[in-house]
Order: C-alpha cells, then structure tokens, then sequence
C-alpha cells in the first residue's frame, strides 16, 4: 500500500508540474519568486525546490544556518549539484568566493540567471558533471523535481523515470584535476547518488577542507551508484573525525560513523546535509 501511494503521489507531481506549464504558456521558461533566499528565477514545472520556492518563500534555510558557523570573510566554498542557487547565493554573502558546480545544462542556465538578479559578484559557475575522472555520463533530467537529475541510475526505479526525464550526454570530471591549482574551506555536495565518484575524484580538495557537508540518502546509495556505507565513509574517513547528523541532533567521533549511518541505511533514513568536520570539540554546530 505505501509503495502505490508514492507512486501517486510522484505522478500527481508530475501532471501538477504539467498543468502549470500549460497555464503558464509554452513560452515561459521561468517564473521569478521573491524568497528569504533571494529573488529566484523557478522552472514553472519544477515541484521540488521550485514549488518550495514559489509556495514557501524559501528553501534550505535550517542547512544555511547549520553552515553559518563554518563560514568566514575569508572562506573559499565548493558548492557540488548548485542547482538554481538557494544555498550557493545567501552563502555568498558569507564568504570570500563559491563555486557552485552543476550538471543539468537548463538548471545551469536558471543558476546563472539568479547570480545576476541577486547581484552576486563572487560566485562562479561551472557546468560539469562531478566524477572520477574525464569521462562521459548518461544523465536525465527530471522535470518535476530538476533537483533529482543525475546519472543513469544502475537500478532503474520508477521514482527516478515517473515524470519522464530526458536523457542526454554530459561532460564529468574529476575535480581535483578541474581545480588543480584550488583549495576550498567548506564544501556542499548534493548530486542525487553520484556522490561516490565525486568523492573518488577529489581526495586531495577534501585533505585541505575544513568541512564536507554531504547528502545522505539510502536509495541514491543503492541504485545509483551501487555502493555500501563502508565504500562510501572509505573515501571520508582519511579526511574528516567528526561527524554531525542534524536529523538525530549527534555529533559522533569517527569509530561510529558506520554504525550510525549503517542504522539509517538499514531504516532509509535520509538526511539533507550530514557534515563532516576535521578534529574539532565534539558539539554540535548551532541552528
């Protein structure tokens, strides 16, 4: 029973997202949105970010908060999986300079749009695919929820094909060879299950991190990438001894990274942003 009610509830996103287009007319590729982030330039079909956006006044604020206190006059950030930029413009006006990486060309697009309407001077696009290495990668690119675009999942689950994504060819890179000559004090990385390979990608950015605020999300492990916890904390783990979870409020030292986030694989429990830190008090960050 709750496996068809996700489906209905995906495919009522779906035709919502449909519908809005309609109304709006085929012409409109974005509407503008006045929000506690900024004002934002939304897909009209997008029911994730966008509809949060559009309804809410807002989107990510607890994750801003959560990072405020990493972040200084002089700090450099990484922003992997930007997407339109809710996160990587108010954190802007926090820091020296960011980053913001995306794949998804049309978001890419939307993402730049909105550093000229929010009058950001510091942040600077780059539209790739994060990965291992130079390589090509079949990538789809959601409709309803444009936050969910990513690589062709190695298990094709109707959540990732339910509004009928478009799938074409981008261009990956390892970023350590992208950013050879960089260094970056924090970096946030949400890319719907390419995690992995971007990790495998950047060991050398993340040994001179201070932090490494992650999606953790059981089923992109799963079927996107097709990893365990372990192979995914082996990539972190050189890098990083404490680790906060927001959604369980702990703050844990490194001998129990795998069994908490074991714990919340085996119950597929996400949460938005886990963060890794280097060898700090054990406490967790305010907000």
């Amino acid at each position: 029973m709750k496996h068809i009610k996700e489906r209905l509830k995906l495919s009522a996103r779906y035709l919502f997202g449909l519908l809005s287009h309609k109304i709006n007319g085929t012409h409109v590729i974005a509407l503008i949105a006045k929000t506690d982030n900024g004002l934002f330039a939304v897909d009209p079909e997008d029911y994730g970010v966008g509809r949060n956006l559009r309804m809410n006044g807002k989107y990510g604020v607890d994750e801003i908060e959560r990072l405020k206190p990493f972040l200084a006059s002089d700090s450099k950030v990484l922003i992997v999986g930007a997407h339109i930029g809710t996160l990587a413009i108010p954190i802007s006006k926090l820091c020296k300079s960011v980053v913001a990486v995306e794949a998804n060309p049309d978001t890419c697009e939307l993402l730049r749009k909105n550093i000229l309407l929010n009058d950001v001077s510091n942040c600077k696009t780059v539209n790739i695919a994060a990965s291992n290495k130079k390589e090509v990668i079949r990538f789809l690119m959601s409709k309803a929820n444009s936050g969910g675009s990513k690589r062709v999942p190695i298990n094709k689950e109707y959540m990732y094909y339910y509004d009928k994504p478009k799938e074409i060819s981008v261009i990956g890179f390892d970023l350590d060879g992208y950013f050879e000559n960089d260094e970056f004090d924090v970096i946030v990385m949400d890319i719907e299950g390419s995690e992995y390979f971007a990790l495998q990608g950047m060991q050398r950015i993340l040994s001179k991190s201070k932090l490494l605020a992650i999606e953790f999300l059981p089923h992109h492990l799963k079927n996107v990438s097709g990893v365990t916890v372990a192979q995914f904390l082996s990539l972190i783990e050189p890098h990083f001894c404490r680790l906060t979870i927001p959604t369980k409020n702990k703050t844990l030292e490194a001998k129990d990274f795998h069994f908490y986030l074991s714990e919340m694989y085996y119950h597929d429990q996400r949460d938005e942003a886990i963060l890794f830190q280097k060898d700090v008090p054990l406490t967790c960050p305010s907000g």
